[in-house]
């Protein structure tokens, strides 16, 4: 049996978006997959991140913890997990510009059949949560990722989360993603990783016939 390959591509600011990438990481390696967690990096100036409180300190904490996503992480991944806060209903530009910079093997044809599903957070109540997770399902459709969405095939998913991927209310950074959080975000990491390795099983199967 193949042990799929999963990268989790994520910007956060304030950690919420951070937590629940590591609990769909410990949900795919529960699964059996290899996982490589990356933080994608601001590209604004000192003077933009320095208007907001504790931003410069965060960067600094989780860029030490996380390398950079690049390319050549995407192309040994058989599944790609995207991790975004909201950013007025959609997905913030330092994730985007990652997948921006992915168009290099996606003309190579390189993505085409990987495995890809989203999730994400936001500071308000109704703040765009779903809206950003469908935001992001364009561009993985463009890169010829299999949208792999939650739906309600885990009892975590009525507690918690949405049918689109893991989610989080942050309320201002107030509250961290709790248990019934976590466990969509851990049902997600063995979903991605589960239809990763059927896939990969299809594909040695077909080589072999």
């Amino acid at each position: 049996m193949s042990n799929p390959k999963v990268l989790i591509a994520f910007y956060s600011r304030n950690k919420s978006t951070e937590i629940l990438a590591k609990a769909i990481a410990e949900g795919a390696i529960k699964e059996g997959a290899e996982v490589r967690l990356r933080r994608a990096r601001e590209f604004v100036g000192d003077d933009v991140i320095s208007q907001v409180p504790g931003w410069k300190e965060n960067a600094a904490a989780m860029n030490a913890k996380y390398e950079a996503p690049t390319e050549a992480d995407a192309e040994w991944a058989d599944a790609i997990v995207f991790g975004t806060p909201t950013r007025f209903g959609s997905i913030s530009s330092e994730l985007k510009a990652y997948i921006d910079g992915l168009g290099g093997i996606w003309f190579q044809g390189k993505l085409n059949g990987k495995v890809g599903s989203v999730f994400g957070s936001t500071s308000s109540m109704h703040g765009g949560n779903e809206s950003t997770l469908l935001s992001i399902y364009t561009p993985m459709a463009h890169l010829g990722l299999i949208i792999v969405p939650l739906g309600y095939a885990d009892p975590a998913m009525f507690k918690a989360g949405t049918p689109y991927g893991a989610t989080h209310v942050s309320a201002r950074d107030s509250l961290t993603p709790d248990e019934d959080h976590l466990a969509v975000a851990r049902f997600q990491g063995r979903r991605v990783a589960s239809v990763a390795r059927g896939l990969l099983t299809a594909k040695i199967i077909g080589a072999a016939a």
